[in-house]
């Protein structure tokens, strides 16, 4: 350890998770020095999160990491529909078009972002993420167990723990970040309070190996519902077999009773229980492993307490539906980058880093409110397959869901919107995407009022340069007559003022303010020709007016007008980032520049 206010590292980050990896790989981008430790021997062994949705993999674009990240994944296509069947090799019941690929979805997700969906258990995305940070600078340690931490005005001493050799020590950073999971140390430890409840079902888990190719290979799908009494317990009420890769590694699982104690994990039990869900009685099957997990329904009030930041399952906690888990996460690690990195190279006040938790914990406290939701919402598709009362409920259900006469017709209309509330689950673009920052680095669009939305904004994405959303994607034509997009063009580190061919007083008024972070992009120029005229529809600015994106690609401010003098401009952009950075008239000859930021700014 380091004496006096010397640091051992700029950030030190517990967890090498989801959050913890794509904190460290975006801070080491930055050319910020951090440090992770992990009390495992290793990254994570099991599938786990798996959904990578539109946004995370714009992160990963931003990042760098998008095609290393795809190669590991199932591609979108065969995401495929969400089976409701029996079995996999019994009768059907309801095909749901998923993710996004549905004939009458498909288009939006493509108009929405350049990005696919894919679908990446979490043992294979970690190691892209840390590598990467490696390769970036960020250092790491292995079998060390956080103990605690002090903080004080200058930094954060962390007291870790060699779990091979027994000793203790300690180490300073500037900042910690607690990537710690679901049962998270440092959030107990900081007093965090969480709202909500833990424990409130459980499910066993079981990764399997076996060629089920011939079940699925002509109608690719990774998640199958199993309708079936041998798995009928808890709110979801069905088995699952989800893959894992296409289509020799799976997993199955099945809710159990908490009150019954621990469920039966025998050999015997679950080579039954997975060949029943599967239909194959001489099925072979390679169990790997077995596991229990929790339903969680909980989400911290706020991220943060002094120098300490916490994300991703630390806190907010809930069960994998509707596959929003790893992508908070990750989004957690990108909005809390670019602002500690600000801070540290001396661009941005330390109240920028107030907006972190202000930004990210609503987003928490609706993905754990949707994640649970969307268990309840089979409570109307269970309905319509069981007959209550009587003494095999399932078997009544499937023969009165197959009558020809009044009854049957009578369930299946029943089914058929039970499947549409599922969209919510399945194709909720907008859950998604519609995320709205509300926040000191964000300068309200007073003058628009009051956002509306006219679709859904839970199914369907409401593109805007509105202060606070995402910036919209729109393909570009670049010199050589490639596409790029809105998303190419902005982010890597950076702040980006876009402007149009009018917009020469902005341009001018960058070069004035001479920031080392800030660059202009002119739309309409020739390496960004909006030849589509797809940019001229979505900007909601005049060409001559003025849109501020932040390093995370979010919209700080615009100036929807147009200004044609580059002293205006000037006044105008420079109150902008001043009051996102924190207020404060930054001096950029006295800023700290790590090489890395250089680098990346100057792409």
């Amino acid at each position: 350890m380091l004496n006096g206010n010397a640091f051992d590292t700029d950030v030190l980050v517990v967890g090498t998770g989801p959050m913890g990896s794509a904190t460290a790989l975006a801070l080491a981008t930055y050319g910020i020095r951090v440090h992770l430790v992990n009390r495992w021997n290793w990254l994570s062994d099991t599938p786990r999160a798996h959904i990578t949705n539109q946004r995370t993999v714009e992160v990963l674009r931003d990042l760098g990491v998008e095609q290393e990240a795809a190669q590991s994944a199932t591609p979108w296509e065969l995401m495929g529909d969400t089976l409701f069947t029996t079995s996999l090799s019994g009768p059907e019941i309801a095909r749901l078009r998923t993710w996004g690929t549905g004939d009458d979805r498909i288009g939006d997700y493509i108009k929405g972002s350049p990005c696919p969906m894919l679908d990446i258990p979490q043992m294979y995305l970690e190691p892209v993420l840390f590598k990467n940070a490696a390769d970036r600078g960020a250092t790491a340690s292995f079998n060390t167990e956080y103990l605690s931490h002090t903080q004080d005005a200058d930094g954060v001493t962390a007291q870790l723990q060699d779990l091979l050799t027994g000793r203790t020590y300690s180490m300073r950073a500037r900042y910690l970040v607690g990537a710690d999971g679901a049962r998270s140390k440092i959030v107990d430890e900081l007093g965090l309070e969480l709202d909500g409840h833990h424990a409130r079902a459980g499910t066993v888990y079981v990764l399997f190996e076996a060629d089920l190719s011939r079940y699925v290979e002509h109608r690719p799908s990774i998640l199958n519902w199993i309708v079936t009494s041998s798995a009928d317990f808890g709110e979801i009420g069905m088995g699952l077999l989800r893959a894992v890769r296409p289509w020799h590694t799976w997993i199955a699982g099945w809710g159990y009773d908490l009150a019954a104690g621990e469920p039966d994990r025998s050999e015997d039990t679950v080579l039954a229980k997975v060949r029943a869900l599967v239909g194959d009685p001489g099925l072979e099957i390679k169990v790997r492993s077995t596991s229990t997990w929790l339903v969680n329904q909980a989400v911290a009030r706020s991220y943060s307490k002094g120098r300490v930041f916490c994300g991703g399952d630390a806190v907010h906690r809930h069960p994998p539906s509707s596959g929003l888990g790893s992508n908070t996460s990750i989004q957690d690690g990108f909005n809390l980058a670019w602002k500690l990195a600000y801070v540290i190279c001396g661009y941005a006040d330390e109240s920028l880093l107030d907006s972190y938790s202000l930004e990210r914990q609503p987003v928490g406290a609706q993905i754990v409110a949707r994640a649970n939701q969307s268990r309840l919402d089979y409570t109307p598709f269970n309905a319509c397959l069981r007959v209550d009362g009587h003494t095999d409920p399932l078997s009544a259900g499937l023969t009165r869901f197959h009558d020809p006469g009044p009854a049957g017709a009578e369930v299946r209309e029943k089914l058929r919107k039970a499947m549409e509330l599922k969209n919510f689950e399945f194709n909720a673009h907008g859950i998604e995407l519609n995320h709205r920052y509300e926040s000191g680095a964000v300068i309200a669009d007073s003058e628009a009022g009051p956002e509306t939305f006219e679709k859904d904004s839970q199914l369907f994405l409401k593109a805007t340069t509105r202060p606070g959303a995402k910036i919209p994607h729109a393909w570009l034509i670049d010199r050589t007559g490639r596409r790029i997009s809105t998303l190419d063009i902005t982010g890597s580190g950076r702040f980006t003022l876009i402007t149009g061919v009018a917009g020469q007083a902005w341009a001018r008024a960058v070069e004035l303010l001479d920031r080392p972070y800030l660059t202009t992009v002119i739309t309409g120029a020739t390496d960004t020709a909006d030849l589509y005229f797809d940019w001229a529809r979505l900007r909601e600015v005049h060409e001559a007016g003025a849109i501020l994106v932040r390093p995370d690609g979010y919209v700080a401010w615009r100036h929807a007008a147009p200004v044609w003098d580059e002293g205006t401009a000037a006044k105008e952009l420079r109150c902008a980032i001043d009051s996102v950075l924190g207020n404060r008239v930054v001096d950029s000859a006295h800023a700290t520049t790590p090489d890395r930021v250089t680098d990346v700014v100057a792409l």
